[in-house]
């Protein structure tokens, strides 16, 4: 009997993009091969498909390859959307949330990470930028009943929550005191759902010669 060909992902398990993308195909109930990289160490079959060598990389079984984390939710999601995140009506407010995380609030949040090599300013100013965009979610949290855009998960909040998460745990005592208590509960439930418990599993560094990994 011939074997079935699946997708296969390349993902890095604690980088923001990747967790996104397997949010979404964890919950599409899409099964694929997981294939976790090394940053330091990237293997040639990921290059050979995605040269530019940043993750997550999907390589559909037709040969296409995606290699946007946000084109990889949204395939996912037109495969299966049981519960309508990303429904015809909320299009154009998730697109808009994702475009100011991913263009505005990301590059801050390099620098706030990194600040030691962004020397031209102290963390706190880093930080400080980074405090325009939690305001901004804090009062659509108020105003949707705990989520972005309506009162359920939308794609918008599956694709911003582990940019968030990153940004909180930079200093997560500091995240902690702060007035944001919204975006504080929001970030809580999303790190004790079964969803982030299950992307978050490790894997073994993907070998050539390894039996496949399955995901979800």
């Amino acid at each position: 009997m011939t074997e079935t060909k699946l997708p296969i992902l390349y993902s890095f398990r604690r980088c923001p993009y990747a967790m996104r993308a397997r949010l979404a195909i964890a919950y599409s109930g899409i099964k694929l091969e997981l294939r976790e990289i090394v940053l330091r160490n990237k293997p040639e079959e990921m290059l050979a498909i995605s040269p530019k060598g940043t993750v997550p990389v999907l390589q559909l079984p037709s040969g296409e390859v995606i290699d946007e984390s946000i084109d990889i939710m949204r395939w996912a999601l037109a495969q299966h959307d049981p519960n309508d995140w990303y429904s015809e009506p909320y299009i154009p407010a998730i697109e808009s949330l994702i475009t100011q995380n991913d263009e505005s609030f990301k590059p801050w949040l390099d620098r706030y990470k990194y600040a030691d090599r962004y020397p031209e300013q102290s963390e706190t100013y880093y930080r400080n930028q980074c405090e325009a965009w939690f305001k901004t979610l804090e009062s659509l949290l108020e105003a949707n009943k705990g989520f972005l855009v309506t009162d359920q998960i939308t794609l918008a909040d599956m694709a911003l929550l582990p940019f968030i998460r990153q940004c909180a745990h930079v200093d997560l005592a500091w995240f902690e005191s702060t007035q944001y208590t919204q975006l504080q509960n929001w970030l809580n439930r999303f790190k004790d759902s079964e969803l982030f418990s299950n992307i978050m599993q490790k894997y073994p560094a993907w070998q050539r010669d390894d039996p496949k990994t399955l995901f979800p």
